[in-house]
């Protein structure tokens, strides 16, 4: 059997699977997820230490190699692909990038612009807004939906996101949701924001990893991507789970691909308005 057709006949089953019935969130997930985060959040901690390597990328030149020279990747020593847990599923991803010729401000004018993700991470992120913003927390709400997705179901989730300086050049930042409700039938006269964990069960909670370092004549950027769905059936779980994975990486590529040319968008844009000012002044 071809790939094609195996990638085909998986996203057929992924159809089935996620609208054959409801998935509600149950509390061993849950459980099970607070434990997984907590130790992912332990393992940044760790990264803080004089004797650890603040980024992943530093532990593998070809990698870091890669990157420098415009490549965005998976980091196969970072991501832990996907987890079973009690009635769920986890997947673990991270990625990196290298935006040359930023600097960490520039890169926070994108990372931190809420209001504005709808356009950095369209068609992905279909709304966006800021609930509070302040120094170190920050909250605020998005609505996913994936065009290509093989159900017509909308994301609405509120977030919390916590920066964190560890010099003048590093940064992290840990994003979790506060709440995700699942919308059924999204932007037709039928839809219906269901109660948070009732539903299909396709994506249920979302944990972030940020790490920004400054160096090279640009800023470094990787992202850990975690998220909770529904499990997939044992019988099927052969054939789903590569094309979930491939699909979740390509997710978090293109993420990282849409910071990188919104910083690159809006940095020339402020270059612009800068030398229209310069120009005036002549």
């Amino acid at each position: 059997m071809s790939k094609s057709v195996n990638i085909r006949s998986g996203l057929v089953l992924l159809a089935f699977v996620f609208t054959a019935q409801a998935a509600d969130l149950k509390r061993e997930t849950l459980s099970a997820w607070e434990v997984y985060v907590g130790s992912a959040t332990a393992e940044m901690h760790e990264r803080l230490r004089p004797d650890r390597s603040f980024l992943i990328l530093d532990e593998d030149h070809d990698s870091i190699s890669k990157v420098k020279n415009g490549e965005i990747i998976v980091l196969h020593n970072g991501s832990k692909g996907l987890k079973n847990v009690p009635s769920g599923l986890i997947h673990d991803w991270t990625g990196a990038a290298f935006i040359p010729g930023a600097t960490l401000d520039q890169v926070f004018s994108v990372t931190r612009d809420y209001d504005h993700f709808k356009d950095f991470y369209h068609p992905n992120v279909v709304d966006s807004r800021t609930l509070s913003s302040g120094h170190a927390d920050s909250r605020f709400s998005m609505v996913l939906m994936n065009k290509s997705a093989v159900v017509n179901v909308a994301i609405d989730g509120d977030y919390r996101c916590l920066f964190f300086r560890v010099n003048e050049r590093r940064w992290y930042s840990i994003s979790e949701t506060t709440s995700m409700r699942e919308i059924e039938d999204y932007g037709t006269p039928k839809q219906r924001e269901l109660n948070d964990g009732r539903g299909k069960g396709l994506l249920w909670r979302l944990f972030s990893i940020a790490r920004f370092e400054e160096r090279d004549g640009g800023v470094y950027v990787e992202l850990e991507a975690i998220a909770l769905s529904r499990d997939i059936p044992v019988s099927v779980r052969w054939l789903i789970e590569p094309i979930v994975s491939r699909l979740s990486r390509s997710s978090l590529m293109t993420s990282l691909r849409q910071t990188e040319d919104a910083v690159r968008s809006r940095t020339t844009s402020v270059s612009l308005s800068a030398d229209i000012l310069r120009a005036g002044r002549h």
